[in-house]
């Protein structure tokens, strides 16, 4: 059968540019990045170009592999807007054996800072400390990822998937920090090296079971930071405290509210905690997976371990269902980054893609004032392709919940 003719780019493909315009003060800074070693001086597509381009092919669908995006910048109308040259398809391809994807997660920063919480629970209200839920996402087989197999051509084989370790900002519903590595989960990429390399204080951060470890745990309290961790239920604990249950606590469901000592005494060859540490058990419905075994049982008993010796149970069990809300994140994100095709096979470029998502996530959170979701992304799209305009956009976002809904 023979191939369909790719479509050749228009100008009328390609709307809604106006709304880039305010990332070029942001982006400036990453102009003369890479250019140390151009001698010539001759350098046509900079860093700052590079991200723009590549945000106009995460938000435009007829834009969908890198000779599209090449012959998007040969559109005067993008060139005008976005600020750009026309690309070559040589430049595009070595931008990412140029460019330091490192130097987007300041941009991430700023923007992050920009944006007002979206979760306004009174319950959380006395927290001072921010709220970050870690975890992990397996980015696999992404639509070209196999192809980097060729890579023989490259330096070896590269992997055919990839974790994204993210530190989500639960109440304002944004990702603080994301850093891409292999999927093996082990050395440099295990999850919980990740994490110890980027603590930071004041921050209460929230993990299910792969992050339990107690030497990571007194890490998170020497950096003066807290944790709300699940952990498995058959640990040694020596309890110094019972609490007593009060009538919230006893209808979030908490069971028990225990301070004392982790750890078996007997096993010197693991750290152990060098603080109090608090257990509280919750006992939670059970929502079954798709294609997951069937199991009769309609709840189960979650034992969460803290370092939070003053906070009510039922709000240390809510901090924990709050978790939940980067598996949201990782849905919508995986949508806007797996849907696409991949820029590059290198890892360099693979995590500039991965962060100018993550731009991609907080300018819908800019121009909604809502938390991101798929219906909002789409509709975006369809501005930016002209079929919305952009009353149609500006009814969608009017008709979103409140940001805490």
């Amino acid at each position: 059968m023979a191939s369909k003719k790719r479509q050749k780019i228009r100008e009328q493909d390609v709307e809604g540019l106006k709304y880039f315009a305010r990332l070029h003060p942001l982006l400036r800074r990453l102009h003369d990045v890479g250019c140390d070693r151009d001698r010539a001086a001759n350098r046509t597509l900079h860093y700052d170009e590079y991200c723009m381009l590549a945000l106009l092919f995460l938000f435009n669908p007829v834009v969908s592999s890198l000779r599209a995006l090449q012959q998007a910048s040969e559109l005067k109308k993008v060139q005008r807007k976005l600020n750009c040259p026309r690309a070559s398809l040589g430049s595009l391809s070595e931008a990412t054996q140029v460019f330091d994807p490192e130097r987007l997660v300041e941009i991430i920063e700023e923007l992050s800072l920009e944006l007002q919480p979206v979760v306004h629970d009174p319950r959380l209200r006395d927290l001072k400390q921010t709220l970050i839920a870690v975890d992990g996402s397996l980015l696999k087989r992404l639509p070209q990822i196999t192809q980097a197999s060729f890579s023989a051509q490259i330096g070896g084989p590269a992997p055919d998937s990839w974790r994204l370790h993210t530190q989500f900002e639960v109440l304002r519903g944004v990702p603080r920090r994301s850093d891409l590595t292999n999927a093996r989960n082990s050395g440099e990429s295990n999850e919980k090296t990740v994490l110890r390399k980027h603590l930071q204080p004041d921050c209460c951060y929230v993990t299910d079971r792969g992050y339990e470890q107690f030497s990571l745990f007194n890490e998170i309290v020497d950096a003066q930071s807290s944790y709300v961790c699940r952990v498995k239920n058959d640990h040694h604990f020596e309890a110094t405290e019972t609490r007593p249950l009060s009538d919230d606590a006893k209808a979030a469901g908490v069971l028990s509210d225990s301070i004392g000592k982790m750890g078996s005494p007997k096993s010197r060859r693991i750290e152990h905690p060098h603080h109090a540490v608090r257990l509280i058990t919750i006992k939670v419905e059970i929502h079954p997976k798709r294609g997951g075994k069937k199991s009769n049982a309609a709840t189960k008993d979650l034992v969460i371990a803290t370092n939070l010796l003053d906070v009510p149970p039922e709000v240390i069990a809510l901090i924990y269902q709050y978790r939940w809300t980067i598996e949201i994140f990782f849905r919508f994100f995986k949508h806007i980054l797996g849907c696409r095709h991949l820029l590059s096979q290198k890892q360099e470029g693979i995590e500039i893609q991965t962060y100018c998502a993550i731009i991609a996530c907080l300018l819908i959170s800019l121009w909604t004032g809502r938390k991101p979701t798929l219906r909002t992304y789409e509709m975006i799209c369809y501005y930016f392709t002209g079929l919305a305009d952009e009353e149609e956009l500006q009814a969608h976002i009017s008709k979103l919940p409140p940001a805490d809904a």
